[in-house]
């Protein structure tokens, strides 16, 4: 590896970590990694990085923080397939070797690291950088649907207010289904009266022809009893039809009622009204007082 330059190292530095780690390896010359693939350069990689951040973070001059650089990468290339006895000779070999490009200082605080990062990890390193490793990559695409884009907070509506709103509308449709099925019934109350009459008088006719002549008309018997039959069906269709129709009227009134009284409850407008405005309860409350005064008056 060739020495890198002190503006280098410094630039790696400065910039955030992904940009420092990418930076570094054009430094390098290193081919673009792929990161789950290639773990074994991406690993290096990142020993290299943290050497950088080690150096400059511990106030070694920029041309040390090279020097620190060139020294993690010679030893963790000497130090492959070695016993961790080895590593420890190895590292304290180059130690004395760079000892004049370090100051006393500089060099225990490097070995100081060495030792509490790389040889106190070393068989994990020497597994993911000594062998190569089977990678069993899966790869699933998923499609994410984003949530709607939200109307502005302008538009919107209080939660109290929206419920209020929920409510009067279902009393209302609940009112106009309840018209709807009035009028449905009366319409099969009509036809069922319809059919009732019609097999009425073709019962009638039937009947009336067994005491007759042919091309005569209904003797009064038979007439008198389709009268009857008539005049009782059409009552009876009447009676049930104004009987659902009062239970329906009741229905709507009691809808109304449930409508008027949460007419009146409604909830305070969202922001409240400032001094001097008039609230939605306020007209209600001031027309009742004046019709109790009234009655006092009386």
């Amino acid at each position: 590896m060739a020495l890198l330059m002190p503006q280098e190292v410094k630039e790696v530095f400065q910039l955030p970590k992904q940009r420092g780690r990418e930076h570094l390896r054009r430094l390098l010359h290193w081919e673009e990694l792929d990161e789950l693939r290639d773990l074994r350069r991406s690993i290096l990689l990142d020993a290299l990085y943290d050497s950088v951040l080690f150096a400059a973070g511990k106030g070694f001059p920029w041309v040390q923080v090279a020097r620190a650089v060139k020294f993690t990468e010679e030893l963790l290339v000497e130090t492959k397939g070695c016993s961790i006895t080895e590593a420890v000779r190895i590292l304290g070999n180059k130690l004395v070797d760079y000892q004049l490009q370090f100051t006393t200082s500089h060099l225990l605080a490097l070995c100081d690291y060495f030792h509490n990062t790389f040889i106190r990890h070393y068989r994990l390193y020497q597994f993911v950088l000594g062998q190569d490793q089977d990678v069993n990559l899966t790869v699933t695409r998923l499609e994410v649907c984003t949530p709607p884009q939200p109307l502005p907070l302008a538009e919107g509506t209080h939660r109290d207010t929206w419920k209020h709103e929920q409510q009067m509308a279902a009393l209302g449709t609940a009112e106009e289904q309840k018209r709807k099925d009035v009028q449905l019934l009366n319409e099969a109350l009509r036809a069922e009266q319809a059919r009732l009459l019609e097999r009425t008088f073709q019962l009638a006719g039937a009947w009336g022809a067994e005491g007759t002549q042919p091309h005569q008309g209904l003797c009064r018997e038979a007439l008198e009893h389709l009268v009857h039959e008539a005049v009782g069906i059409q009552i009876k269709s009447l009676g049930e039809r104004l009987q659902r129709e009062i239970q329906a009227a009741f229905d709507i009134l009691d809808l109304r009622l449930q409508r008027q009284v949460l007419s009146l409850n409604a909830p305070l407008p969202f922001p409240p009204p400032g001094p001097g405005q008039r609230g939605p309860e306020e007209p209600v409350k001031s027309h009742k007082g004046h019709r109790g005064k009234k009655a006092m008056a009386k």
